[in-house]
């Protein structure tokens, strides 16, 4: 964070200095674990699940941070105190970013690909600037503010990842970091069951559009209906992405090879370039086509779009993460979350691999959560998606997922294609019992389904 003095805090965030000079100043990171404190740093007393962060204070305190905001006085040490601690470091990450008149924030929403195409653009335009983006996907009211507090007077690039629970949310972040390039890549399914239709989700996401700032550019999806219908939201620069013939930036050509990974030639501003994606599954195209028009927008060429795409890699994990064991079985660990969307997208990542490899297919899949009244519909869908590309073998795991069971064996699974178990212990003695070299295993499901530790599993076994 760049160096800011404790008066200027506390009037940005609407706070009270108490045992505190208004001259001392904050010249390290920003931090709500007492683990992760520096010296001249500032610490957030957050209010937790299992522990309130004032009891933290004077730990901090004696690590050297020069101030802790929190809701109350903490005696003997130098604190801002302020109503709420989440709403002011809000407030404390919006005042620093505006600071930084030469920052280039852009932000992106969406319903699955966020932090795909976040991983993807961070690395497209690094080599022209110093960059920060969020690690996994820290894009909520806790997380984004942090990450945009990272940003200091060197920093050209701030890709902001933003998530959406409510109507409103993308105001809220987009108020702590207004994007000069603002990018909704979809509307699917996910948190449909807090909001309600997708016709609420698209006005939700489409909130990144209303902000866009003046001279700005708005990023849409030219393949999603409900995307495109946002162009009269701004009117700042609009430009498209997709497979569709007018989309300003789009793909052409589009194949798949043995390992799962897309190449496409790919069309931007009169120019044509072959792109071989590092990347898993067919759904990275659209990922790397949003990530190339938002390279454009801030003054990339299409040749040095191509070459960024071209070499850039897979960074957070659990995201189509493919691992092969020393036996042969190769394990596709794509459990950080799930939606309709995501799943039908890894389901055809799969049986591509499969089919070029000739191997056995495996779908282990758990619940796909915040679906409300469309969750019994959905998993059902997914059950029966599953036996119509061919998956070979089908493992839903939890009650949630029994729908996905139900679904198969109603669309003309039989024998032993389609199976259920109430516990992820249950599961893994299938598949310990019945994997073979060769057999290529997704696993995935929603983040509190904890899939991702029978992934972990499965490559912790085979590794002993």
């Amino acid at each position: 964070m760049i160096p800011v003095r404790c008066g200027d805090i506390a009037t940005a965030v609407g706070g009270e200095l108490v045992g505190v000079e208004a001259a001392a100043v904050v010249d390290g990171a920003v931090a709500k674990d007492s683990r992760e404190v520096v010296p001249g740093g500032l610490f957030v007393a957050l209010p937790g699940e299992r522990a309130d962060g004032h009891d933290f204070v004077p730990a901090v305190t004696e690590a050297g941070v020069t101030v802790s905001l929190t809701t109350r006085p903490v005696e003997g040490c130098p604190c801002i105190v302020v109503a709420n601690t989440q709403v002011a470091l809000g407030e404390l990450a919006r005042y620093v970013v505006a600071q930084l008149p030469d920052l280039t924030v852009i932000g992106l929403t969406g319903s699955q690909g966020k932090t795909s195409t976040k991983d993807l653009i961070a690395q497209l335009v690094a080599p022209y600037g110093p960059t920060v983006a969020p690690v996994g996907s820290f894009n909520n009211e806790i997380g984004h503010p942090f990450t945009a507090l990272q940003a200091d007077q060197e920093t050209r690039f701030l890709v902001a990842e933003m998530g959406a629970r409510h109507v409103g949310d993308i105001n809220y972040l987009c108020r702590i970091t207004p994007p000069k390039v603002g990018m909704v890549l979809n509307v699917g399914h996910s948190h449909i069951g807090e909001f309600g239709s997708q016709d609420a989700i698209a006005q939700a996401k489409g909130e990144m559009i209303d902000n866009v700032v003046a001279g700005g550019t708005a990023v849409l999806n030219a393949d999603d209906p409900r995307v495109a219908g946002m162009r009269p939201r701004t009117e700042q620069t609009v430009r498209t992405f997709g497979e569709a013939p007018d989309a300003d930036v789009r793909a052409s050509d589009v194949k798949v090879d043995g390992e799962g990974r897309p190449h496409f030639l790919l069309h931007a501003d009169g120019e044509s370039h072959p792109v071989q994606l590092q990347l898993i599954g067919e759904h990275n195209v659209a990922n790397a086509l949003a990530a190339a028009t938002a390279a454009l927008a801030v003054g990339l060429t299409p040749e040095q779009v191509a070459d960024g795409l071209n070499s850039a890699a897979r960074v957070s994990q659990a995201r189509m993460e493919v691992t092969e064991r020393p036996d042969g079985v190769t394990v596709i660990n794509d459990a950080y979350n799930a939606n309709p969307d995501s799943v039908r997208a890894a389901l055809k990542a799969l049986v591509a691999i499969g089919r070029a490899r000739e191997a056995r297919t495996w779908a282990v899949l758990g619940e796909m959560l915040e679906l409300g009244d469309t969750s019994s519909t959905e998993h059902d869908a997914v059950g029966r998606l599953a036996v119509r590309l061919d998956v070979n073998r089908l493992v839903a795991v939890g009650p949630g997922a029994k729908p996905i069971h139900l679904g198969a064996s109603l669309e003309g699974s039989w024998g032993n294609e389609s199976a259920y178990f109430d516990t992820i212990g249950e599961a893994l003695e299938l598949l310990r019992a019945e994997l073979r070299s060769g057999d290529v295993v997704l696993v995935k499901s929603s983040k509190a389904s904890n899939l991702r530790s029978l992934a972990d599993a499965l490559l912790q076994e085979a590794a002993q």
